[in-house]
Formats: C-alpha cells, structure tokens, sequence
C-alpha cells in the first residue's frame, strides 16, 4: 500500500494550541470521486496522510467510473485520508478522517469510524443514488450529519427541498453547498457541522 503524505501542498508546521480545545474526530464520506481527499487537503492545517493505489482492470465491473468526472482518476483512497483543522474561535480542533467510497471497504469503514462525532457527507447532484449507501452506513451507526453538495462544473442546481426529498433527509440534517477546492467553502461546511454536533449536545439531557 502506498501510505504517503500529500505532495501537492506543504502547509507550515502547525502545532497543537496550548490552550484547552475540544476535539472532535469527523468523517469525511461519500462515494467514489467525490471529492473526500481534495477537501481533507484543502482545509488541513498539517500536512495531509493519504493511501492511495492505481485502479487496474481488476475494479472493473466493481468500482463505477464511466461518469465523466471519473473518467480520468487514476488512483482511489484504499485506507484513509487524514487532516486535521482548528476552529481558534470555537475552541475545537477537528481531526478529519476521510474514509473509502467502495462498498467492499465495509470492515475497515466500521474501524474509522469508532469514536466519530459526525460525518459531512458529500454529494453530487449528477450521482445522487451512489451517497445513499454511504449515507446508510453512517445513519446505521447513529452518527450526526451534514450534507454537502460539492460544487463539480458539470453539476445542476437543484432546489434544496427537492434535494432533501430525494436524499430523505431529516428536517435537522443541515445542507450546504461548497466546493471542495475552496478552502473558505469547505471550511463553511465543516463549521456548518459543527454547529450541527454543538446543538445536538446541547439538547442531550446531562
């Protein structure tokens, strides 16, 4: 496996703050070609940890990659994506584990997610029906969500209320859009969950 720190970006060393922080271990899911590994290295303040390996002839039939954004990905995320991002203001620290969008991934999917407080799943509007699995797997677990419709150029804007309908989503389930290039609009969404996870506290009898 190749396990290596992200080259396309090398962000200053940051250390953790000294003073007091909460901190919260976050999914970053959704299915194939996403979009998971760009907004874990866009938002991170460290640099990034990825496992990724080429695809072979030996996914076909098994990984789905004749939509046009996937046309052209050579490699898949076959362990973790792991960053990490501190909300100075709100006295949190994020540790952001993005996790493998294949359904045979299922075990080690279970292992990354011990312990999470919550997950922003991303979806395409174009492959509605491929963040379902995904989405199932973390309502299973009884995990807190937010859903972030990533911001692709071949995309349709697609009316809030219809996307709740489709995605069966909760009246509570936050929904957000960004682009998981931008780092101000990912790190929207991470702050839109967030707010989410803090709400929900707040609401649990002590």
């Amino acid at each position: 496996m190749d396990s290596a720190l992200s080259r396309t970006s090398r962000p200053q060393v940051v250390y953790l703050p000294e003073t007091p922080h909460e901190r919260f271990k976050i999914l970053i899911a959704g299915p194939l070609g996403i979009g998971k590994t760009t907004a874990i290295k866009t938002v991170s303040e460290i640099q990034t940890l990825h496992t990724d390996e080429i695809m072979t002839t030996a996914a076909a039939g098994t990984d789905e990659v004749a939509h046009q954004e996937l046309r052209a990905k050579t490699t898949t995320t076959v362990a973790i994506d792991f960053g990490r991002l501190t909300l100075e203001q709100a006295g949190i620290i994020l540790y952001l584990f993005g996790t493998p969008g294949q359904r045979r991934f299922r075990p080690l999917w279970d292992d990354i997610a011990e312990g999470a407080l919550g997950a922003l799943v991303l979806v395409d509007t174009e492959r509605l029906k491929e963040s379902f699995e995904v989405m199932d797997l973390i309502e299973e677990r009884g995990l807190p969500y937010t859903v972030a419709v990533n911001a692709f150029p071949h995309s349709r804007t697609v009316n809030p209320h219809t996307l709740r309908t489709k995605l069966d989503l909760d009246d509570h389930t936050p929904l957000v859009v960004c682009d998981a290039r931008d780092k101000n609009s990912t790190l929207d969404a991470l702050i839109a969950l967030t707010a989410h996870l803090i709400s929900l506290a707040g609401d649990t009898p002590s």
